[in-house]
């Protein structure tokens, strides 16, 4: 859907939705200490709580020097071929599945997870249309990743194997988010700037995080 909103509006002001990649990062992370982080230490001892949500931004470091930080809406990569840019899509896949993960018990994980999907899919699609990449491929790009978030969840619910390990894979899912929420705070403060309509984005994300849980 969001890649029909830009090929269709072809939006050329794209500062609403870097707001609403603030409020989503925000809505991400105040989800994650209300919901999350209790479910996780309730299940766990708390020191391989600790390992495993380390282990969540270590990967998420790794993933990004591949992706190029596209999970939380910055796209640098050059396509000026017209080659399916398999090292991004690889990268954003991973990040992909390893968020449905939580999914699978249907709380209200799921509306964070989606309402933080909007923006990078806005800001992904502007890129792709953008880029030498032909429409064809762009489509199978958006499509492709617009299903490993679900098949995470599926694959949380259906195998037995994941199953046994949701706890820590949750736990290594928080790292991720954590990751993702901080950075876009922390850009809210660009250049040590002061962005009002930033921080009050963020602080909606929190309270819509507070009350939704």
């Amino acid at each position: 859907m969001s890649f029909l909103f830009v090929y269709i509006a072809r939006p050329k002001n794209q500062e609403s939705f870097k707001l609403l990649l603030a409020f989503s990062g925000a809505f991400l992370l105040a989800l994650s200490f209300f919901e999350l982080l209790p479910e996780v230490y309730s299940m766990l001892k708390p020191k391989s709580v600790a390992v495993f949500i380390l282990v969540g931004i270590l990967l998420q470091v790794f993933l990004e020097f591949f992706s190029k930080g596209a999970e939380h809406g910055h796209v640098h990569l050059d396509l000026n071929e017209n080659r399916f840019p398999i090292v991004l899509f690889i990268s954003l896949s991973l990040h992909a599945l390893i968020e449905g993960v939580p999914l699978h018990r249907g709380d209200s994980i799921i509306y964070g997870i989606l309402i933080h999907k909007i923006p990078v899919a806005l800001i992904l699609s502007v890129f792709l249309l953008n880029s030498n990449l032909k429409i064809g491929l762009s489509i199978l790009f958006i499509s492709l990743f617009a299903v490993m978030t679900p098949l995470g969840s599926f694959l949380a619910y259906e195998s037995s194997f994941i199953s046994k390990f949701s706890s820590e894979l949750t736990a290594v899912t928080i790292g991720v988010f954590l990751h993702i929420s901080t950075i876009v705070l922390f850009e809210s403060a660009q250049d040590h700037a002061f962005n009002l309509r930033k921080l009050v984005v963020i602080v909606l994300g929190f309270i819509a995080g507070y009350f939704l849980y």
